[in-house]
């Protein structure tokens, strides 16, 4: 089925103890929705309906999906359903928290706490080319505390860019939308073809899923700080992999910020995953070493000490 528009839920419409109030955001995996509960208060509710595969037409509240989608709709709503009973298990101040999930109108829904803000990419057009280091370090570093307990949950995000990336009022991040790829590390099922945006999307996601890994979530995060710096993304992995003319931060920001953070924006947006820092935290720690003095020894929990004092000043 081609690519298609789907009609969001009517302003006003009932959905099981929740009133839907407006549409947030429509991408091509799922329609998010401001929505009041029971007791009064908003919540954000993401409702499972990819555009390949499923059409909700204009004053319908059920989803058509034809025969040949059918397969391949429920295992992606088993997926998202799954992924919102993960979800559910974390409590971290930088990741979306999940209150509750449910199926209704032949998809599923999930719930979400309704944060106060805006996203990175609101505030990186805002601000277009002029965003400090000490802001990029500070939200990235807490950024990935978030990421961290996300990945040893066995969850990949596969969908990290700077609309995903939410700052609260006080700019604090929070990891919002998984995505499509609704992947554990350690699972061997076949999985839908991961959705993706281009220029964030790491060249794994082009390929075999067998290549996926925290890597791939920490190649989205070097283009996110690329994307602070250049006011949008970076070429595509695709086109990089044919072609490569994307200009290193090292040669494009010479003089402008720290060579140590344009060398780890380099660093992490490495064609091969294998010369790409392997995991989240190996990452965090080379964004806040610097913020140590050199003779400093390490100590138990110094990055998140570090991320402290980095933090403080951008309040």
């Amino acid at each position: 089925m081609a690519q298609q528009a789907n009609q969001p839920l009517p302003d006003g419409h009932p959905l099981e103890e929740y009133v839907i109030e407006r549409q947030l955001s429509l991408g091509g995996f799922s329609i998010v929705y401001l929505a009041t509960g029971p007791d009064g208060k908003q919540v954000a509710i993401k409702e499972y309906l990819p555009n390949s595969l499923a059409l909700r037409s204009d004053g319908t509240v059920m989803p058509q999906v034809a025969p040949e989608n059918q397969a391949a709709f429920r295992y992606g709503m088993k997926c998202f359903f799954e992924e919102g009973r993960s979800l559910a298990r974390l409590s971290h101040p930088n990741v979306i928290r999940v209150l509750n999930f449910f199926r209704a109108n032949e998809t599923v829904y999930m719930v979400m706490e309704y944060e106060h803000g805006r996203t990175l990419q609101e505030f990186i057009h805002k601000h277009r080319g002029n965003i400090s280091e000490r802001f990029i370090r500070g939200v990235f570093t807490r950024l990935l505390n978030g990421l961290r307990e996300v990945h040893a949950h066995k969850l990949l995000h596969l969908d990290l860019k700077p609309a995903n990336i939410y700052l609260r009022s006080d700019n604090t991040p929070v990891l919002i939308d998984f995505g499509a790829a609704r992947q554990t590390l350690a699972s061997e099922q076949p999985i839908l073809k991961p959705m993706y945006t281009p220029g964030y999307a790491s060249p794994e996601h082009y390929g075999s899923r067998k290549d996926l890994g925290p890597w791939s979530d920490v190649y989205s995060i070097g283009a996110s700080m690329y994307a602070c710096l250049a006011g949008g993304a970076p070429p595509a992995a695709d086109e990089r992999m044919k072609r490569d003319t994307l200009q290193p931060a090292m040669m494009r920001w010479e003089g402008q910020y720290s060579d140590r953070l344009l060398e780890i924006i380099d660093w992490c947006l490495n064609l091969n995953h294998l010369y790409r820092p392997q995991s989240v935290f190996a990452l965090q720690k080379a964004l806040v070493e610097t913020a140590e003095p050199p003779s400093a020894p390490p100590q138990k929990g110094w990055v998140n000490r570090v991320v402290d004092k980095l933090w403080k000043p951008i309040l």
